[in-house]
This record gives structure tokens, C-alpha cells and sequence, in this order.
């Protein structure tokens, strides 16, 4: 047994929150709700006075089409993403903005206008992140109670401005790892495969009935998100970009006429399609999904396992369990070694870590070697390296919802390739994760969802 820097979980990369964006809603709205038991903790609700929240960088660029605005001032009230309900968010807000009036906590009412107190400094960014934000909190006369600077580094994942994480957690783990080398050493030693190493590293934190029951949860939420956006009576998306949603009469097609499937093979990818696109509307739409890692790509670890539960022959309950604990494996040496953050490095930290993950994880409940389940999750990354992050007027709609039914078909081809090696290829998968955080440093800031450069600029309404 041996210490391991403050241990990422598997349920820290799975949370059931809220949309658009895991970054730019459930960071912020973490955020702010830590900013809050700060001042219930120091006592100081009631000498507040008056609230200003300044975003900065991609915050400030593409909050408002990414709900930032709308996530911070619920966090203030008390809310999580993991509880608040999505239909009370923009009921909610559009009550701020019209009353002036913010409770915080939920106790204290204060006098707070959107357009003065909620600043966007789109011209500025704070200096370890480009997703920054400052809380500060005033009593009488203007004093200074509390001023409090977060960064939101992807995947709703919140550190505050000395770079740590909140109540950074050392434990002491059987099996501690940093590289893709060292799961298949580990591997090779003990005879176990990847999703082993991370339920036994778990258990430091969680008896196996409660691990169980949580993988039971996420797989859960995942098939509900599903079903929504299969059967949601919504025409089109908000945001004002008029998009219209599609997997309702996708799913209806599908299903009216099943024979398609006899006469055309690549039918299940239809159904692939299907599944990535009725979650990643969802979230689109502020629904509740899984950050898997991340919002902007929530819908191709769903996908890729729906595909695996309906239409693989070695599925099972247990699978299901493998199959998610082996893609939080790999999610994990991406948060480690480079980034899931868009504003970081573009939208290979998003769709590409998604598409690694999943190529990963179906590799290792088909049957894959962890050698083959190594190769899988670095094809999954290797054929998306530079993808940039240029959503449209800033809201994840275009072309984030159809990149994750791309993602999620190119993971399952990777895990194909994978299964048919002998998982001994070129470039490993410590060397592509390098490779994709230098591609990341050199990447214009305009392609890392600051919709500043790409589709975001080359886009014509008509």
C-alpha cells in the first residue's frame, strides 16, 4: 500500500448533474455554493449587504449560452446540481432578474441586479485557468466581508486560487497509479484487469454494496436521459438558435419499422446515433445527465454502453459495472496528465477523452486484453487530436450534439480494431495524452470555447 495525491474517484468523473455544460453550469454552480458555506460558516449571511460575481475568460465568453449566469445565482441560494430541479433553474433566475431580490442561502434576501452585480470580463482571465470567477461579498459601507477566486477546470470539477482542490482528500490506496504504464504493470503483476484496480482502490473510500449501488445509479440516470430525449415533445432546442431536435423521430423511425435491421447491418448504428443524440439534446435543453467526463460530451459513454447492453452478447449487470469503472481508469490519467476542459485544450479534452474512455471500456467487457483495452482507448484519442471547442453563438448545441454520436461510433470502431490486434502498437497511450495536451498549449484561445474562431464565426442564419 502507498499514498496517492489526492485520489480522483470514479464518481468524481461520473456526476449526475445538470446541462449544458459541465464546465461553464456545474463548476460555477459548485462554486458558488462553496463561496456560500463560506459566509454560513463564517457567520457573515447576515451582514451581507450586497454580492458582486465577476466571470472571466471562456466564462465571460460563452456563459450566457452556456448557463453560467443562471448557475452561479442558484448555487448562491443553496442549490447543488446533483439535487436542483432543471425546471426551477431559468423559472428561477428570470424571478432574479425581474425582482432584483437574491436570497442567500436561501435565508437572507439581498438587493442584486443582473446587469450590475454579475460582471463579464470577457476581455480578462485570471491566471491558472481560463475558466476563473471571483465572489466577493459586502457589509455596510462598501466593506470587503469575503473575496473568494475558483476555477472551473472541466468536468464540474471546481479548485479554488491557491490551485488546490476544496478538502483535497490523501488516502492510501492499494494500487496507485499516474500512467497507462503503470495499470498495465499492475495488470500484468496481479492478473487483474483494469476495472479490478479501480474497485480496489474504491474501497479505500466505499464498502462494495454502496460502489455497486452508485455504478447501478449512473447507469440509471443514463438510460432515464435516454428515454427523455427519445420521447421529449419539444421541437426545438433553446437558446435561440432554432435548433430542432431530432431523436424523437429518429427513435420513432427506429422503431416503426424494425426490418431495416435485416436488410441493412449498419442499422445499429442508427441506434448508436440515436442514443448520443438524445442525451446530449437533453443536456442542451438544461436536463439532467451523467458528466462523463464532461457535459459537452455526456452523451458517447452512454451511447457506446447502451450499444453494448442491447446488442452485444457478453453483456450483463456486471458488465455494466466493468465497463464504467475502466473508462473512469482512463478518464483519470487524462485529468492527472492533461485536461478535460475545453476552454483548455479544445474539445479533444472533451469528445476525445469521451471517445477514449468509451473505446476502453468496451474493449475490456468484450474481452479485451489490457493490453488491447490500452490500444483501444489511445486509437480513441489519437483520431481526434486537435478537435477544436467552436460552439455556436456559445450554446452546445452546433456542433457539439452531433460530435458525440460521431464520438461514439468511432469508439466502438476503435474498440473493434483493438480486439482484433494483439494490443502491441506504435504509440501508446501515455505518449498520445502528452501529445494532446502540447496540441491543447499550442491551440488558439479563439478554437477553446471562447466561440471567438471556427464554426462559431463561419456561421450565417438565415
Amino acid at each position: 500500500m502507498s499514498s496517492s495525491d489526492s485520489l480522483i474517484s470514479v464518481f468524481d468523473l461520473f456526476t449526475i448533474g445538470i446541462g449544458p455544460s459541465s464546465s461553464h453550469a456545474v463548476g460555477p454552480m459548485r462554486a458558488a455554493r462553496m463561496f456560500l458555506a463560506m459566509i454560513q460558516d463564517r457567520k457573515l449571511v447576515p451582514s451581507v449587504q450586497r454580492l458582486q460575481l465577476s466571470l472571466f475568460g471562456s466564462l465571460a465568453l460563452t456563459g450566457r449560452g452556456h448557463g453560467t449566469d443562471r448557475a452561479v445565482l442558484l448555487g448562491l441560494e443553496g442549490e447543488q446540481p446533483e439535487t436542483v430541479e432543471p425546471e426551477r433553474i431559468p423559472k428561477r433566475f428570470a424571478e432574479i432578474q425581474q425582482s432584483s431580490l437574491l436570497k442567500l442561502g436561501n435565508e437572507h434576501e439581498i438587493t442584486f441586479s443582473v446587469d450590475r452585480d454579475l460582471i463579464f470580463e470577457s476581455a480578462k482571465s485570471l491566471p491558472l485557468h481560463p475558466n476563473g470567477m471571483q465572489f466577493t461579498a459586502f457589509g455596510d459601507n462598501h466593506q470587503i466581508l469575503l473575496s473568494k477566486q475558483y476555477y472551473s477546470v472541466g468536468g464540474g470539477f471546481v479548485i479554488e486560487e491557491n490551485g488546490e482542490p476544496p478538502a483535497s482528500a490523501r488516502v492510501t490506496v492499494p494500487f496507485p497509479f499516474t500512467s497507462a504504464a503503470d495499470l498495465l504493470q499492475i495488470c500484468g503483476e496481479r492478473l487483474i484487469p483494469m476495472s479490478e484496480i479501480v474497485l480496489q482502490n474504491e474501497l479505500v473510500l466505499r464498502s462494495l454494496p454502496e460502489i455497486q449501488e452508485k455504478l447501478d445509479a449512473i447507469w440509471t440516470a443514463m438510460q432515464d436521459c435516454v428515454r427523455r430525449g427519445c420521447t421529449s415533445q419539444e421541437a426545438e432546442l433553446p437558446g435561440g438558435l432554432h435548433v430542432r431536435r431530432r431523436a424523437a423521430k429518429l427513435y420513432q423511425q427506429l422503431c416503426d419499422h424494425p426490418e431495416n435491421a435485416l436488410r441493412d447491418p449498419l442499422t445499429v448504428l442508427d441506434w448508436v446515433d440515436l442514443y448520443a443524440l438524445a442525451v446530449n439534446e437533453e443536456n442542451a435543453a438544461g436536463g439532467r445527465v451523467v458528466t462523463a467526463p464532461t457535459n459537452g460530451a455526456a452523451g458517447i459513454v452512454p451511447a457506446v454502453l447502451h450499444y453494448y447492453d442491447r446488442f452485444c452478447e457478453k453483456r450483463s449487470p456486471d458488465g455494466i459495472r466493468r465497463f464504467l469503472l475502466t473508462a473512469g481508469a482512463i478518464a483519470m490519467l487524462y485529468k492527472r496528465n492533461a485536461s478535460i476542459s475545453g476552454a483548455e485544450v479544445g474539445c479533444q479534452g472533451e469528445v476525445g477523452v469521451a471517445c477514449s474512455m468509451a473505446a476502453g471500456a468496451l474493449t475490456e467487457v468484450m474481452g479485451g486484453t489490457p493490453a488491447q483495452v490500452e490500444t483501444a482507448a489511445e486509437i480513441g484519442m489519437e483520431h481526434n487530436l486537435g478537435l477544436t471547442c467552436d460552439p455556436v453563438k456559445g450554446l452546445v448545441q452546433v456542433p457539439c450534439i452531433e460530435r458525440n454520436a460521431m464520438g461514439a461510433v468511432k469508439a466502438i470502431n476503435a474498440a473493434r480494431l483493438a480486439l482484433r490486434g494483439d494490443g502491441q502498437h506504435k504509440i501508446s497511450l501515455d505518449r498520445v495524452i502528452q501529445v494532446m495536451r502540447r496540441t491543447g498549449a499550442d491551440m488558439l484561445d479563439k478554437y477553446k470555447e471562447t466561440s471567438r474562431g471556427g464554426l462559431a464565426v463561419n456561421f450565417t442564419e438565415c
